[in-house]
C-alpha cells in the first residue's frame, strides 16, 4: 500500500460515490465501513467525506467530511450550481452498527450542532450547501 498517495491534497479511502458537474468537477464520496472506519490502516482518513476533483489539474480537495460513524452520498446540485444536495447516512454507527440500548454512543449529530438541543438520537438528514457569496459550489 503507497502510504504517500498519489494525489495532492487530502488522502481518502473507500470512494463509493461519483459525480461529475456541469463544469467537469469530479466529486467523490467515501464509504469507509463502520467497523473499520478509523481504525488500522484506515485511521488516517478521518471520517467519510466528500471531495472534489479538478480533473484538469489533479487537485483534490476535502469538502465536507461527515459527522462520525456515517456515510456520505448521494450528490444533486441546482441548475446553476449554486447549491449541491448531500445525504449524511447512518450517523453515529459503531463497529458495523447501531446500538438501540445506547444510541447517543456513537454521535449525537445533528443535534449536537445546535446547543440549545439536549439529547438526540443521529439521524441521517439531506444537507443543502451553498457559498456564503452566491457563487458556484466548489469553484
Amino acid at each position: 500500500m503507497n502510504k504517500q498517495g498519489t494525489i495532492r491534497g487530502d488522502a481518502f479511502a473507500s470512494p463509493d460515490g461519483q459525480w461529475f458537474d456541469r463544469d467537469g468537477r469530479l466529486w467523490i464520496q467515501t464509504d469507509v465501513s463502520g467497523s473499520a472506519l478509523n481504525r488500522g490502516d484506515n485511521a488516517r482518513f478521518g471520517n467519510n467525506q466528500m471531495l472534489v476533483g479538478d480533473v484538469r489539474s489533479g487537485e483534490i480537495r476535502r469538502f465536507p467530511s461527515g459527522p462520525k460513524g456515517c456515510e456520505i452520498t448521494g450528490i444533486s446540485a441546482t441548475p446553476y450550481a449554486r447549491k449541491l444536495f448531500v445525504n449524511v447516512q447512518h450517523p453515529g454507527e459503531v463497529a458495523g452498527g447501531s446500538e438501540p440500548a445506547t444510541p447517543l454512543a456513537g454521535s449525537r449529530w445533528p443535534a449536537s450542532q445546535f446547543p440549545d438541543v439536549t439529547g438526540g438520537r443521529p439521524r441521517s438528514a439531506t444537507l443543502v450547501i451553498r457559498r456564503r457569496d452566491g457563487g458556484i459550489v466548489g469553484s
